[in-house]
């Protein structure tokens, strides 16, 4: 099993198919494991798009039911899953890369083109999550379902007050919009971005439509794309032709 070991943090990663490479990011929140894209994903990147690229996915750091483990970073709560994604993009080689991620994925996604702005080449946002100012704790209470409890019982290092800390930094404190950026940067970010609206108070449409009307290379899927479920080999393409028309001829 590929297991990379980075000091403290062990992840573990899947590879399916062969080219350029398309890091995967599965839904799920914090406890978003592998076993997302075949059990609750509207469909698996993993097998749809290995024809194409090298899918690489992952068990989300300290997910439940997955095999990544790490520190508990507090205070770099978002940070610490993007030094996961960057640490082993590296460790494989990949210096340029594209990526495709469900939910969490989304603010993850500006997170990461944040931090690396010059090695995601696209991006592909499905049902992302953000801030619904209608109903603004709604992440928070949904990541404190099973997340913290589940921790804390397996991890004798790291306490329920810990957990909840860790949530809390990461989806209340003056948290807004996509989480990890803010308006002005998705209004300059230039990496072509594909965004896949859902409209539920975890995925809020009003957030998606305004990240991808702010951001200039944005393209939007066909809304509603996940219902009914014909539709959904109807995005699978759009996503397909989004990335393979922006997948650069050298940079592996």
């Amino acid at each position: 099993m590929p297991l990379f070991e980075n000091g403290p943090v062990k992840i573990y990663y899947e590879e399916a198919g062969d080219g350029f490479p398309l890091l995967c990011l599965p839904g799920g929140g914090l406890n978003g494991t592998l076993n997302y894209f075949s059990n609750g994903a509207p469909f698996n990147p993993m097998v749809e798009f290995s024809v194409n690229f090298r899918c690489i996915g992952i068990d989300r750091r300290n997910a439940e039911g997955g095999q990544s483990v790490g520190p508990l970073d507090i205070e770099r709560n978002w940070d610490s899953y993007t030094d996961d994604h960057l640490d082993l993009m590296d460790h494989l080689g990949h210096d340029k890369f594209m990526v495709l991620g469900f939910c969490i994925g989304g603010p993850l996604i500006w997170h990461l083109m944040k931090r690396a702005p010059n090695r995601v080449t696209a991006a592909v946002l499905a049902h992302p999550s953000g801030i619904d100012p209608e109903a603004p704790e709604s992440l928070y209470h949904y990541n404190s379902q099973r997340w913290p409890a589940a921790l804390a019982e397996r991890r004798p290092d790291i306490t329920l007050e810990m957990a909840q800390e860790f949530l809390r930094k990461m989806y209340l404190d003056g948290r807004d919009f996509v989480l990890t950026v803010d308006r002005d940067f998705v209004r300059h970010c230039q990496t072509p971005v594909l965004i896949m609206p859902d409209d539920v108070p975890v995925h809020p449409f009003a957030i998606a439509m305004e990240s991808a009307e702010l951001a200039p290379n944005a393209q939007v899927s066909l809304f509603p794309w996940k219902e009914p479920a014909r539709r959904i080999p109807m995005a699978v393409r759009h996503v397909r032709d989004f990335l393979k028309g922006r997948c650069p001829a050298t940079g592996l």
